[in-house]
């Protein structure tokens, strides 16, 4: 966008929310872009507080994201943006924006927790394509054309939007606590000083991941020595024990079955902080236990993304 705004010779500015400390008021008539991934199914806390905390203003906005596009032969997939843009939107109404825009870019998802790595040649097809219609919203865009395309989506985005919420309110901590550094580790320290959001410390000497974390997967991707793995044998196990600690034992020696089945909102709440602590705690055994050469290779290799078919990493692709 920066490009084809040079190209007209309009200038603009590029900030990365990631690293500025203060959000300076934008300039009068400025036309302002926001542009952040889909992280489950609406925008990432850190771009959400951002956009919280934005000044009040009048001028015209654009909101695009970049969420899991997937590819089929030709035919690209379309991830889904959720509630990203009408959440955002509301928010930049009521603070005295007008919306010229909402464009969702379909890039390689790159969740390699939940789903293997896409292949070289996929990532370069869907980046490829998506550049073409970045710049050809870009030129319209530029000339005040206002182009909302992701309203065609609205039925499906809306289906989504309480797995949204669950995932804000509950599931990314429990993602946060899936990362771990195996002994391939050397501690360069270049996930901690690279992470975005801060949510990487030490402990024990090794990388500790905190419940900060939203899953961006930079660290794992940019990790010179490949020693990040998300622990899919440790979820497994922790799941498990959590079902029977706190189903069969929490429930029926404290008598609280019946209240529980008669109250499923209290329920799912209850259970959902009792499982952040659960996790936690067995997260930090975990973390203390990866310095025994024996634990570290059964994490290791209960670890999907140890392998090749499932745990390819992304490096940015530049034309």
């Amino acid at each position: 966008m920066a490009e084809v705004a040079a190209k007209h010779n309009i200038m603009s500015i590029l900030v990365n929310i990631a690293i500025q400390n203060s959000i300076e008021p934008p300039p009068k008539d400025a036309l302002i872009v926001f542009i952040s991934p889909i992280h489950g199914f609406n925008y990432p806390p850190v771009m959400l507080n951002y956009i919280f905390r934005f000044p009040k203003g009048n001028n015209k906005v654009l909101l695009l994201n970049t969420r899991a596009g997937m590819l089929i032969g030709r035919f690209v997939t379309p991830g889904l943006t959720g509630i990203a843009f009408y959440l955002t939107s509301l928010v930049l109404w009521l603070k005295g924006y007008s919306i010229n825009g909402m464009f969702p870019v379909d890039l390689p998802s790159n969740w390699i927790s939940l789903h293997p790595g896409l292949n070289d040649r996929t990532i370069k097809f869907l980046h490829e394509k998506n550049k073409k219609r970045v710049v050809e919203f870009s030129e319209k865009a530029f000339t005040g054309k206002k182009i909302f395309k992701a309203l065609f989506e609205i039925v499906q985005d809306l289906a989504v939007s309480p797995i949204a919420v669950l995932y804000y309110l509950v599931g990314r901590f429990v993602l946060s606590k899936t990362f771990y550094a195996s002994a391939a580790c050397d501690n360069c320290n270049a996930c901690i000083k690279n992470c975005p959001v801060q949510a990487i410390k030490t402990v024990n000497n090794r990388p500790y991941w905190t419940f900060n974390c939203e899953s961006c997967m930079k660290c794992m991707s940019s990790c010179p020595k490949r020693a990040i793995e998300t622990g899919h044998g440790f979820v497994t196990v922790v799941v498990i024990l959590n079902s029977v600690i706190f189903t069969d034992l929490f429930y029926k020696y404290l008598g609280l079955a019946s209240f529980m089945a008669y109250n499923e909102f209290v329920s799912s709440v209850i259970e959902s902080i009792l499982f952040l602590i659960f996790i936690g705690i067995c997260y930090r055994i975990m973390h203390y236990l990866m310095k025994f050469s024996f634990f570290n290779r059964i994490m290791l290799y209960s670890s999907l993304t140890k392998y090749k078919f499932w745990g390819r990493r992304y490096k940015a692709i530049k034309f």
